[in-house]
């Protein structure tokens, strides 16, 4: 069982793994070992969350999930297919974890008077200073 929150533990039999040969430079070793992991998890049909939590999933991680509902989490930072796994599993954790904690609401505040009368002053003086300049140059001609 995979913790995501308190209230929330996915199986480990509902994800699964591919990997695939890693990318960049490396050797003779990178052509020959398949180190890159992607780990794969079915949000649409998965019993362990619950409609809101699956329609969260899909919202806030868009670019990752596909059209079938399947998000997809890559890692190839590591040589080793063992360290890629596990830095996959637990960006999949950090990932879940950050897309199903609730956002708190804006509370509307006002703009206090005090800030409106010195934004407004302050373009009062601006436009003297602008004033002042073509005065100015009119007297210059």
């Amino acid at each position: 069982m995979i913790r995501i929150t308190d209230q929330l533990t996915i199986p480990e039999h509902e994800l699964w793994f591919t990997t695939t040969r890693s990318g960049g430079p490396g050797g003779q070793h990178v052509n020959k070992v398949s180190s890159r992991v992607t780990l794969w998890f079915d949000v649409a049909s998965s019993p362990s969350l619950s409609e809101k939590q699956k329609h969260c999933i899909m919202t806030r991680l868009a670019t990752r999930v596909n059209r079938e509902g399947i998000l997809r989490v890559v890692s190839q930072q590591h040589r080793s297919q063992t360290a890629n796994r596990d830095t996959a599993l637990e960006r999949f954790i950090a990932l879940l974890r950050d897309a199903l904690t609730e956002m708190p609401t804006r509370h509307q505040t006002m703009v206090p008077t005090a800030a409106k009368r010195r934004r407004l002053d302050e373009k009062k003086r601006r436009s003297q200073i602008k004033q002042q300049r073509t005065q100015r140059a009119d007297l210059d001609v």
